[in-house]
């Protein structure tokens, strides 16, 4: 199976949050503003915000599976991280949102104990998203996304957050309405720090980030293939899910073009095996010693 045709498959998920997200996110708002629960209001919106990820997500993997084209060498991989980059910003208007509700419950006077319904409405939430979590993992294994992977994380980190309302709920019927507040300002933190985590992860590879371990094992494998003398330059970079290495390697010099092209072979080979979905450039030098 190809990168273009686990993109696709990808969808199918993206498309269980999506519909999943709005049938929680509108009866946890309703049933939040009857049953007077600041954390299930704000757990609401939270959900609410996983919608917009997922379609900017859904969008991404769409404009993703575009062929290159002569503006787009490269093809149209980064679009899926372009777009998780304006999910992040949507996430963290809706988080501050929250918290300046939650800090101006906290200083109001007519705070409301919730009713229990609201509790169990948390909880029967919680219960659907972990186990679309484990439909989205279970395909992100299948089919090896690791955009994928990571949206299904995002609906485990949701589905503990609608247990925490739960939680909160209970606390405030037994007699402490300010903690369903409290609930609701550490949800609207959790907001903030997943859209935080989602902009410095998509900043980072639009960057040109590349991690320095991953770097430092395929360059070592590259140099190990039989024919390289020496290594002299190594970069990666991510563009999408697709992985682009480009190295430059020293080779005998009495090498002939045929043999050294066979060289180049074996590193791509060595480097592909090791990560399916690369792209490898390799540049042959001759090995001269420098003059003293």
């Amino acid at each position: 199976m190809d990168l273009y045709s686990n993109l696709k498959q990808g969808e199918r998920g993206a498309w269980v949050s999506i519909f999943s997200y709005i049938m929680l996110s509108t009866v946890k708002f309703i049933a939040g503003v009857a049953g007077s629960s600041e954390a299930l209001k704000a757990d609401a919106l939270n959900n609410t915000t996983d919608v917009v990820a997922s379609i900017a997500v859904l969008i991404g993997l769409r404009i993703s599976q575009k062929p290159p084209d002569h503006n787009h060498r490269y093809g149209h991989l980064r679009a899926e991280t372009i777009a998780s980059l304006i999910a992040s910003f949507i996430m963290a208007v809706v988080g501050l949102q929250v918290l300046a509700d939650a800090i101006g419950s906290i200083f109001s006077e007519d705070a409301q104990t919730p009713s229990a319904f609201t509790g169990f409405v948390a909880l029967a939430s919680g219960l659907v998203m972990y186990g679309v979590y484990l439909y989205n993992l279970r395909l992100a294994e299948k089919i090896g996304s690791s955009a994928l992977r990571a949206a299904a994380l995002d609906n485990r980190s949701d589905a503990l957050v609608s247990f925490g309302a739960a939680a909160g709920i209970a606390g405030a019927i037994f007699g402490f309405p300010v903690i369903d507040t409290i609930t609701a300002l550490i949800i609207a933190l959790l907001i903030l720090h997943a859209a935080g985590s989602i902009f410095k992860e998509a900043v980072y590879t639009l960057t040109d980030g590349f991690d320095e371990d991953e770097g430092e094992a395929l360059a070592h494998l590259a140099a190990s293939v039989p024919g390289v003398i020496r290594l002299k330059d190594f970069k990666g970079r991510m563009h999408g899910n697709m992985m682009f290495i480009d190295l430059t390697v020293t080779v005998d010099p009495s090498l002939n073009v045929i043999e050294s092209h066979r060289i180049t072979e074996q590193i791509e080979r060595r480097l592909q095996k090791a990560k399916p979905f690369s792209t490898v450039l390799v540049h042959i030098e001759p090995d001269i010693p420098k003059k003293p």
